[in-house]
């Protein structure tokens, strides 16, 4: 038997249908959840989640994909939008192969390269896109963007921070020095 990927069997199930499993490790902290659901309500779920189906309960238990799933649950544009219907990739494998396939897809997913995201703020400044831009966007705080600016080290990249006067030097004193 040839193998095929799960993903082009995505199916449509209702959001009751879904449930979490009981052992993810995975958090999402409150910045990047907002970021989720800004995702998901300008560009909708471009991604399925994968989901085992226990035949028994007529359910579908969550590999990867509970923070989607979440956001269907906690905001109504979202359910609305969508009529109450998750796109989902199913996969048939025992419980432990489920727990290894969950690590392996949040592991997967990893971190931002710090030097990438800088020159990615670089580039959308260089574009015009202001630091609230930015903010609101790519899910960053001041301080974060500040950080990531700093990094590229370019001058122009500052060029509308306000700066405080921390000394000034004295006029037509000599340097006792």
């Amino acid at each position: 038997m040839k193998f095929k990927s799960p993903v082009y069997n995505v199916i449509s199930v209702p959001i009751d249908k879904i449930k979490p499993n009981t052992y993810n490790p995975n958090a999402v902290a409150p910045p990047e959840m907002k970021l989720l659901y800004a995702s998901i309500k300008n560009d909708g779920y471009t991604m399925p989640i994968v989901c085992y189906y226990n035949k028994e309960k007529d359910e579908y238990v969550i590999v990867d994909g509970f923070h989607r799933y979440r956001v269907m649950l906690e905001h109504s544009d979202i359910y609305e939008r969508e009529n109450g219907m998750l796109p989902v990739s199913v996969i048939d494998k025992a419980l432990d192969q489920r727990m290894a396939s969950t690590i392996r897809h949040n592991r997967a997913r990893g971190s931002h390269d710090v030097d990438l995201m800088s020159n990615i703020v670089k580039e959308l400044h260089e574009l015009g896109r202001s630091d609230a831009w930015i903010s609101r966007h790519l899910g960053m705080d001041k301080d974060e963007i500040l950080r990531l600016k700093q990094i590229t080290g370019l001058a122009a990249l500052f060029k509308d921070v306000k700066f405080g006067k921390a000394w000034k030097p004295a006029e037509g004193k000599k340097d006792a020095g």
